[in-house]
């Protein structure tokens, strides 16, 4: 199973290493992790998507909870929330594919950044379901190079 973990940290050296080393302690992995600053520089929000039994799961959002460093701990499985996933790809490019290539794009609302002379490369901001779904509409074109920032979330509504 994979779940969404939502931590608020204390901004201080180290923290994101002494987090992640607890995940070692169970037998999950961890899919993606977001870190950075909320509105107060003090706090540090990470966003870690891990994938697990559910009982290992359940140990490792208990065990964060119980950290010094951490300030709030919320399993986003059980709240509703939106989710972004930043995507940048080199892709291969030629005159016959351009057009193919751009029609693409512009279905998933991606925006090119760079352009040489046999690649073009793109960015887009969405779900990972969409992000998913551009990197397999640009796979048979030729990837040369992809980057995903990794999952961020925040709750929904007032909470």
């Amino acid at each position: 199973m994979i779940r969404t973990i939502s931590a608020l940290a204390k901004n201080r050296p180290g923290v994101l290493a002494e987090i992640t080393a607890a995940f070692g302690k169970y037998n999950a992995n961890i899919r993606s992790i977001a870190a950075g600053e909320t509105e107060n520089p003090e706090v540090s929000r990470l966003v870690i998507q891990v994938e697990g039994e559910e009982s290992e799961i359940n140990q490792i959002t208990e065990a964060l909870a119980g950290m010094e460093p951490i300030v709030q701990v919320d399993d986003l499985a059980r709240k509703e929330f939106v989710d972004r996933e930043l995507v940048m790809i080199k892709v291969n490019m030629s005159k016959e594919s351009t057009g193919q290539i751009m029609q693409i794009f512009e279905v998933f609302r991606a925006t090119v950044v760079g352009m040489g002379q046999e690649t073009i490369t793109v960015e887009m901001a969405g779900d990972q379901e969409r992000v998913n779904g551009l990197i397999s509409m640009l796979a048979p074109y030729g990837i040369r190079s992809l980057c995903r920032s990794g999952m961020i979330a925040l709750k929904r509504g007032d909470e």
